[in-house]
């Protein structure tokens, strides 16, 4: 965990992560799914599969849980800490590619994520990159989102730097995890919580479901010649089914071949 991504892919030649990105680029694996170190994951399918031509920089798509919707697609999620205006905009063409592939919307909305709703809003890549999607041609830019809109299906696509981005998805995990500790507890409470629980429960089944990360199947690494998902490293026997699932789909919907499309129109 505590290795330079880069120096191990180029030193551990037989991992088990080397090994799964070589057999993408050989044609003898369809996809690779990863629950190990996102760092050497993402470096492992760089180095190997190599990147798609046109792509400045792959970049972690993440589905966002959205109560009774589908979910909303957050990129980066951390794969790039320092940003140009135009790897956003780059980012914001690769996932909607995704979103289109995984989830048949034909025409995705797109946002910034900043500190307020308004134009002038943001630090200076914020605003740059809300003048260079505002003339993109393509992208249905609705503007920016605020961190409160995240779970709120404001936007189908949401994008930021990669630094921003896992901040935001680590807060959200968090605050989930959190929230759905206390009202364990306050079920579990007394005996009259419990029985109140008994009843409400059968009903919360299905959002709960809707916010379990482990039913989004993990991030999809953008940009790369081949089809990468990289899943939190806690993942149940379930999550890792749900990961190779997507990936499955995926690779036979030929989202790579979408995505090199998305950038070279």
């Amino acid at each position: 965990m505590g290795e330079e991504p880069g120096r191990a892919i180029r030193t551990k030649k037989d991992s088990s992560l080397v090994r799964a990105a070589e057999a993408v680029r050989d044609h003898r694996a369809c996809a690779m799914v990863s629950a190990g170190n996102t760092g050497a994951t993402m470096a492992s399918a760089l180095l190997r599969m190599g990147r798609i031509e046109g792509v400045a920089r792959p970049a972690i798509a993440t589905p966002l849980p959205v109560p009774g919707a589908h979910p909303t697609i957050l990129i980066d999620a951390g794969a790039n800490t320092e940003c140009r205006g135009e790897w956003l905009v780059q980012f914001a063409q690769m996932a909607c590619a995704y979103v289109k592939r995984r989830y048949g919307i034909e025409d995705p909305t797109v946002a910034l994520l900043s500190i307020g709703e308004e134009a002038t809003k943001g630090n200076a890549l914020v605003k740059e990159a809300h003048e260079l999607f505002s003339s993109t041609q393509g992208l249905r830019f609705i503007g920016n989102v605020e961190g409160r809109d995240l779970l709120a299906g404001r936007a189908d696509v949401v994008v930021t730097d990669g630094f921003t981005g896992n901040v935001a998805l680590k807060a959200l995990e968090g605050a989930l995890g959190t929230f759905m500790s206390i009202l364990g507890s306050a079920i579990a409470s007394t005996p009259e919580t419990k029985a109140a629980g008994d009843v409400l429960l059968p009903a919360l089944l299905p959002y709960a479901a809707h916010v379990d990360p482990e039913e989004t199947g993990g991030a999809m690494l953008l940009g790369v010649n081949g089809v990468c998902i990289i899943s939190h490293g806690s993942s149940s026997a379930r999550a890792i089914v749900n990961a190779i699932r997507v990936a499955y789909d995926m690779a036979r919907g030929d989202l790579v071949g979408d995505v090199r499309a998305s950038i070279n129109h």
